[in-house]
């Protein structure tokens, strides 16, 4: 080391040198600690694997609606814009707020009331869309959740944003945190995994990228693993032809032995992820089919979900793999449908978005709370932000469509502590502006996580010699929905 260098690069050589030093003996102390407690498999790109306090949840199920659902369609009714039909909205509501360009060009920003009735539903007569009756079915289930509010005004940073705390690119995700945070408890599976069903709502859709479930700048072992609907369920989960078992555990062996080596030289704790990501995948040829194999699901469960809950790919059928990771042990799952981005068309195009999701969400909290899982596993149903009370386009009294709204928007949390049959936060006469009880993503990021066991303050990571966390220096949990 020499004397005159920048001090970053002196704390770099030094991390280095503490780094290999760790790991230099008997595959390092650090290794060897966290093997005398989580078993021979353990390496230290594991992450804590330790809970700040007791979890009231075990898992999660975060069912995202990529595009954002309509909060006047959907769980907020606002029936007193019948009689504001076609009328300006207000600038004293506006209160010269941002719009975006699709719309910060119109001429006039008229009302368009929602065609759609709700219902009083549950014990407290929470207020659901008549376009989801099976979740009319579960209002006592649920706690729907009317004062959402996020930072980001466009899809892909509003979604960055809920998934990692930042609009910008390059931090762990949700599910990443929770990976190093727990682990996975079936070490034949991974602790977080992902699932991008088809969609029947809008044809054209957002983007979603892999690093909305990636591990940003945690070891890779973290980032979360696709399960999908055609070919390999896990993608390279079968051998080459003419490679039998035999030869890829023989090779994985040699692989290993390989980076274990390159590890002593460099203690780049990547090469450590990289060996356990390799295994994982060895393990996952026996896991994997297990997994997606429902003859064993009774036709009473199978019909809970819906028509679609056989046929791989659907949201159904998402769901109830959904609800089988749940039950061997995988403490994050993610599903992300599309569709839900109504700039136009809204009354072609959402129908088909809530017929997609209604009944196999129902069903699937149905089947965790007859299992008896629902206590343990939290069940999140959201999107990135909400829309407009004005009319993006032409306005009819059958056809209309809104626009992005970051400023308040609906999602609803089920089981894992979480209380049932609630409806918290209010917003305006126009959804417009919240008017009490608002929770900014980061306060919903930090009650996901306490419930998980976690204290969104502690739960940090450093990288670059800053300590990082899901939610930033914000952040508080909402204990009004909890139990």
């Amino acid at each position: 080391m020499q004397p005159n260098d920048p001090q970053p690069i002196r704390q770099l050589k030094q991390d280095l040198t503490r780094r290999l030093f760790l790991r230099s003996t008997s595959a390092g102390l650090g290794t060897a600690a966290l093997a005398s407690v989580f078993g021979s498999n353990a390496t230290a790109a594991d992450g804590l694997r330790t809970t700040h306090h007791a979890p009231k949840a075990r898992s999660i199920i975060y069912l995202f609606m990529s595009g954002a659902p309509s909060q006047f369609e959907t769980f907020d009714w606002k029936p007193k814009l019948r009689d504001m039909y076609d009328q300006d909205l207000p600038p004293s509501v506006i209160k010269g707020q941002r719009f975006t360009t699709m719309t910060s060009g119109q001429t006039r920003f008229p009302i368009a009331p929602s065609i759609y009735d709700f219902k009083r539903c549950g014990e407290n007569g929470t207020e659901i869309s008549n376009l989801l009756p099976y979740h009319q079915k579960m209002a006592n289930d649920i706690a729907v959740i009317r004062s959402l509010h996020t930072d980001a005004i466009n899809h892909d940073p509003a979604i960055t944003f809920l998934q990692t705390g930042a609009e910008q690119p390059g931090r762990p995700s949700l599910g990443s945190w929770l990976s190093y945070g727990l682990g996975s408890p079936n070490r034949d599976l991974p602790g977080f995994v992902v699932m991008t069903p088809r969609w029947k709502g809008r044809a054209e859709a957002q983007a979603l990228y892999n690093r909305l479930w990636g591990s940003g700048f945690m070891p890779s072992e973290h980032s979360g693993i696709a399960l999908r609907s055609a070919g390999d369920p896990v993608l390279y989960l079968s051998n080459p032809p003419g490679v039998p078992s035999t030869v890829r555990r023989s090779m994985l062996d040699s692989l290993a032995e390989l980076n274990h080596k390159a590890h002593d030289r460099h203690g780049d704790p990547e090469t450590l992820s990289r060996i356990e990501q390799y295994e994982m995948a060895f393990r996952m040829q026996t896991s994997v089919p297990d997994l997606v194999d429902l003859k064993a699901e009774s036709p009473a469960v199978l019909d809970l979900y819906g028509p679609d809950v056989k046929d791989p790919g659907t949201y159904a059928h998402s769901c109830i793999m959904a609800r089988r990771l749940v039950e061997r042990g995988v403490p994050c799952i993610q599903i992300f449908i599309r569709g839900w981005d109504q700039h136009g068309n809204l009354t072609s195009d959402l129908p088909n978005a809530c017929r997609d999701i209604d009944q196999p969400s129902y069903g699937l909290i149905q089947d965790l709370k007859q299992r008896g899982l629902l206590d343990q596993t939290l069940v999140v149903w959201g999107g990135e932000f909400g829309r407009t009370a004005y009319c993006q386009g032409p306005l009819s009294h059958t056809n209309y469509g809104r626009d992005h709204h970051p400023r308040c928007f609906s999602a609803w949390m089920a089981g894992g502590g979480v209380q049932g049959g609630i409806t918290h936060g209010e917003t305006d006469d126009f959804s417009y502006n919240i008017v009490k009880d608002g929770v900014s993503v980061h306060d919903l990021n930090a009650t996901i996580l306490h419930q998980l066991g976690f204290d969104h303050e502690r739960l940090t990571h450093r990288f670059q010699g800053r300590d990082f966390r899901l939610t930033d220096v914000h952040g508080r949990v909402v204990d009004q929905i909890l139990t």
